[in-house]
């Protein structure tokens, strides 16, 4: 009986959300394709492609995501459009007190979030935490009369949830409860220890030691191989650039190619310092 219902052509929708991806698999950033990956291990792939199909003709009419779940308005057959919602663990207070102490304590980690960028690392993260970033299975519900899992409205959602996630990678934390102010107000009241800091001694009670390194080589070799790649001109992206130009040129490019240049990166002709 449940295919009987949604036999019919999909009623078209005027103003639908539709996927930027016209053919092949969705999702841009390495986020969206983890999700997308996850969803591929665990739901029927034939749904699924229903599902790709009615998110690039545009029948999600709306989508939302809120601490704890993802919800939407999927227009199918039948003149109502139904009701979907995809639910996940939302993180208290205390576990997200613990994953921001443990980000902030990462200065690279803090300054991709501040640029906008999600580090690959922050899945490490929430695992060794016992706090997963990604669901790996998901808690899902549609009005529709189709029991098959998904439905095609489910995944219809699911797909476009994963382009959401394209434009903003702090939807993902804020599925889980934390919203893009609340973590980067968060991170920058967060006591921060560094692993290769100093104790200060006074010069005269130093002598004997003074060109002895700060720190042992063994934890020096461990910082340099647990170090994260991350773009040269980083630092220029996360702060508000000065509104000063040189030569018409504003400042900040001239920064930018300069970071480059001294990273190895090819710099454009005329860019040079």
């Amino acid at each position: 009986m449940a295919g009987f219902f949604e036999a019919g052509k999909p009623i078209a929708v005027d103003g639908g959300i539709k996927a930027r991806s016209r053919r092949g698999t969705i999702g841009e950033q390495w986020w969206s394709r983890h999700f997308i990956e996850i969803l591929e291990g665990i739901c029927d792939p034939g749904r699924l492609a229903r599902g790709r199909a009615y998110a690039r003709k545009g029948q999600v009419i709306s989508l939302a995501v809120a601490p704890g779940a993802v919800t939407a308005l999927v227009q199918g057959s039948r003149p109502a459009p139904y009701k979907v919602k995809i639910n996940i663990e939302r993180y208290d207070a205390e576990r997200w007190a613990a994953i921001e102490r443990e980000i902030a304590s990462q200065a690279l980690y803090r300054a991709k979030l501040l640029a906008g960028e999600m580090p690959t690392e922050i899945v490490g993260v929430f695992d060794a935490l016992g706090a997963p970033l990604f669901p790996a299975e998901l808690d899902m519900e549609c009005s529709c009369p189709d029991w098959g899992f998904p439905c095609k409205h489910l995944s219809a959602a699911l797909y476009l949830l994963a382009e959401a996630f394209d434009d903003d990678p702090f939807l993902v934390l804020a599925w889980r409860g934390r919203t893009r102010e609340e973590l980067l107000g968060s991170l920058g009241t967060v006591p921060v220890f560094d692993a290769l800091a100093v104790e200060h001694v006074p010069l005269a009670d130093s002598l004997d030691g003074f060109y002895a390194p700060g720190a042992s080589p063994a934890k020096l070799r461990e910082h340099r191989v647990n170090r994260v790649t991350t773009p040269p001109d980083l630092l220029l992206r996360a702060l508000d650039p000065p509104g000063v130009r040189v030569r018409h040129i504003p400042l900040v490019d001239l920064l930018r190619a300069a970071y480059r240049s001294l990273d190895g990166e090819d710099v454009p002709e005329g860019m040079g310092t």
